[in-house]
């Protein structure tokens, strides 16, 4: 610097040469951050050298050129370059920029194409997560390419690799100014030309019309069909009056169907079709084809856990509420008692023609079992287990196809629960059929046996009687149980507070196993089974009785009553 100022000084014409030359750089306006035009002047290994009309030449790295566009770049040539910035406007030493150029230009571009919506050219070069990387204006611009917005449909594999680094049609559908993010969609492109194809075609079509068409493509709910380029629906409650199953089951792909244009929705481009318009509506007449209250031949053909379907024609079909099924059961399940496919009878319960809706009745088509059973009340049954609960077994009466329930203490006499673990599913017993009521029926296996508690009329023994009984078991409480008959079936429990007349007397440990007991009956009820027993009342009667008859000699041959009564029951325990 200091020499540069010596020169100044020493040498006026230099100074005066610098002052022109700053002078003449000013006039040519290089501002920085703007394009500018260079003029190529020389093509090195390295760089490309370019006079932008600035005190010194600038050199552009070669890099910044793509193979092709270093083949035609020639000397003499002008191109736009970015002018980054100037490093002295003494020296003239500027930074040039031709991929910024590009850059700037094509942002340019890219900001007016989106403002007005215009299409433009891409090219996919590579997948990224989400997508795909897209350049723009010959790869100075690269944009977001979202898999979603490749096609109108998703696409995969081949289809996709077709479209790689081929040009395609885009619209920018953001921009990021401040960021510089651009994201594009060729999904846009094919729906704005789809559109503009299929509002065209709309104007050849109206409601009503019948049309040729061909089926597209076939789904659970509907079937998809084309007519002139616009695509119809026609859901499956449309291909026909009666029931579908699957759309696949009527039409292939491939195939032609006329169809009827019922719904055009010019804001959604939606049309909807129908085949089913083009026939006559069965149930326009079923009124009088059909009365309620008759009987019709019918089949099944879908089976629900409500019910079955059955129709009486193509085309009509009718609903058996499971409450309809079965004279015995009101929630049997209809696979129970139907397969798909079946002949039948019917009832017709009810017409709805508005609600396209039939109500048919299966049961009364058939014999009824309770009208049969009537005839088999207080007789011996078949019955078969069909389950064992905690408190009862459930089976069916052969022959009649009821079910019914055995309680356990319907099972013996003895009344002991235990009697269930005797039993198993899938076994046939004997039952008496006791009762009938309301379409439910009861049974009991121990009303075939002979009831022990018919002893008691057989011998006419009531309260107050006095009987022999047998010892079977002391309790720990102090009270015992005895059989009050000679098969030990009547069982009975004496309190303690029962057992003697003497209160010193009254003690089980006095008593063992199978040892003869007399009892007075004080209470006895058949309904309730229930025996009451006491040793101390039988006593009490004994010794009235004793007094009765050795009371009025006691005191002339000088016996007490008490050594009378010990010496009485003395002899009677002998002949025990």
């Amino acid at each position: 610097m200091e020499i540069e100022q010596e020169i100044n000084i020493s040498n006026p014409k230099r100074q005066e040469f610098a002052k022109l030359l700053d002078q003449d750089f000013k006039d040519r306006k290089l501002i920085e951050n703007q394009i500018i035009k260079a003029k190529v002047v020389e093509i090195l290994k390295a760089y490309v050298v370019c006079d932008a009309k600035a005190k010194s030449e600038a050199m552009i790295p070669i890099s910044e050129f793509k193979e092709e566009e270093l083949s035609k770049l020639k000397v003499g040539d002008t191109i736009n370059c970015f002018l980054e910035r100037i490093e002295s406007m003494r020296s003239g030493e500027i930074i040039l920029s031709y991929q910024k150029a590009k850059s700037f230009a094509a942002w340019e571009k890219c900001v007016k194409a989106f403002e007005k919506e215009e299409e433009l050219t891409g090219v996919i070069q590579n997948k990224i997560k989400g997508g795909f990387i897209c350049e723009l204006f010959n790869g100075a611009i690269s944009a977001f390419l979202p898999q979603s917005h490749l096609d109108t449909k998703p696409i995969r594999g081949a289809a996709v690799e077709r479209l790689m680094r081929t040009p395609i049609k885009v619209k920018i559908v953001r921009l990021e100014k401040t960021r510089g993010n651009v994201s594009c969609s060729r999904r846009a492109v094919l729906e704005k030309n789809k559109n503009a194809e299929i509002a065209e075609a709309l104007k050849t079509i109206k409601e009503g019309m019948i049309v040729d068409t061909q089926v597209r493509a076939i789904n659970s709910w509907g079937v998809f069909v084309s007519y002139n380029n616009l695509d119809m629906l026609v859901h499956v409650s449309d291909l026909d009056f009666g029931r579908v199953k699957q759309p696949s089951d009527l039409v292939s792909v491939g195939q032609t169907l006329k169809c009827k244009i019922i719904k055009i929705d010019p804001e959604t481009n939606r049309i909807s079709a129908s085949v089913k318009d083009l026939n006559s509506d069965p149930y326009e007449k079923i009124e009088k084809k059909y009365k309620v209250g008759e009987t019709y031949p019918a089949e099944i053909v879908k089976l629900q856990d409500y019910g079955a379907f059955a129709a009486l024609e193509k085309n009509i079909e009718g609903l058996i509420h499971q409450s309809y099924l079965s004279h015995t059961s009101k929630t049997i399940k209809p696979s129970k008692v139907f397969s798909v496919g079946d002949k039948i009878s019917v009832k017709i319960l009810s017409i709805e023609k508005d609600k396209r809706r039939i109500s048919l009745d299966y049961k009364s088509t058939q014999p009824n079992p309770w009208d049969k059973i009537k005839g088999k009340l207080n007789a011996t049954v078949k019955f078969k287990i069909t389950n064992i609960t905690d408190k009862a077994l459930f089976g069916d009466i052969a022959g009649f196809g009821i079910t019914s329930m055995c309680h356990w203490k319907e099972l013996s006499f003895s009344e002991n629960i235990e009697e269930l673990k005797k039993f198993s599913k899938g076994q046939t017993i004997d039952v008496k059929l006791v009762s009938i009521e309301d379409e439910k029926a009861k049974v009991s296996k121990r009303a075939l046996e002979k009831d022990p508690w018919d002893f008691f009329k057989q011998n006419n023994k009531k309260v107050g009687d006095v009987i022999t009984t047998r010892v079977l078991e002391v309790l720990k409480t102090g009270s015992i149980k005895v059989s009050a008959d000679p098969d030990k079936k009547i069982i009975s429990t004496i309190r303690r507070s029962d057992l003697a007349l003497e209160a010193a007397d009254a003690r089980s440990d006095i008593f063992s196993g199978g040892e003869k007991l007399d009892s007075k009956i004080v209470e006895l009820d058949f309904q309730k089974r229930i025996l009451r027993l006491s040793p101390k009342e039988a006593q009490k009667d004994e010794q009235a009785s004793l007094i009765k008859k050795f009371g009025k000699n006691a005191s002339k041959s000088g016996q007490t009553l008490a050594s009378i009564f010990k010496k009485a029951m003395g002899k009677k325990e002998e002949e025990k």
